[in-house]
């Protein structure tokens, strides 16, 4: 009788910038590890890599795309954008590097999770609305999985003193270890319908 092989877990990279790098952060609370926690506790057989550089804009991950789509990869999670945002840097640059990683991505015929970001104000209105409809409009082309604002966690708290003071490190910018475990808590179900769509 032949013995059925097991399964291998499902590999997702995550491809990203300092929230997915877990900057400022003990290793083990970063967003990675916080995540990886919180599927296997739900149940699923999944590894995660951490492929967050601080400081990356979008034009930085079409740079690893390539190096980051291992053979063992098996989804991607792409969460890049803010630090275009910080840098003022144009709307539809920011398009069409994410548009040329989920291709390279839809090339290799892998899932993906495209995370947005909820872009500030302080560049106008046009610039926020842009923006942020990269997201909608990138996920719908290239079928992805679409999760509008990786912060979404932090930010649908509506006492944002509060935010700042409990869940955010010094700098405002980044989460702690608490405010990492409330975004997890609202991108893990997504994860979770990533792994089915990897599973063979």
């Amino acid at each position: 009788m032949a013995t059925p092989a097991l399964a291998e877990p499902v590999t997702i990279a995550a491809l990203g910038d300092s929230l997915t790098q877990g900057y400022g952060l003990p290793a083990e609370d970063g967003f990675v590890p916080q995540l990886q926690a919180w599927l296997t506790a739900q149940g699923a057989d999944v590894n995660l890599v951490n492929a967050g550089v601080s400081g990356d804009t979008t034009a930085g991950g079409l740079s690893r795309i390539d190096w980051t789509l291992t053979p063992e990869v098996d989804s991607v999670i792409v969460a890049l954008g803010g630090n275009d945002v910080l840098r003022g840097l144009p709307p539809e640059q920011a398009k069409s590097n994410l548009d040329a990683i989920l291709t390279k991505i839809e090339e290799r015929g892998l899932p993906v999770l495209l995370a947005g970001i909820d872009a500030p104000s302080n560049y106008g209105p046009d610039y926020e609305r842009e923006f942020e409809a990269i997201y909608t409009d990138l996920a719908a082309k290239h079928d992805a999985l679409l999760i509008p604002n990786f912060l979404e966690g932090l930010t649908r708290i509506e006492d944002r003193a509060m935010v700042m003071r409990d869940h955010m490190q010094s700098d405002g910018i980044h989460p702690d270890a608490s405010g990492v475990a409330l975004i997890v808590e609202a991108i893990g179900p997504v994860v979770l319908d990533l792994i089915a769509r990897a599973k063979p």
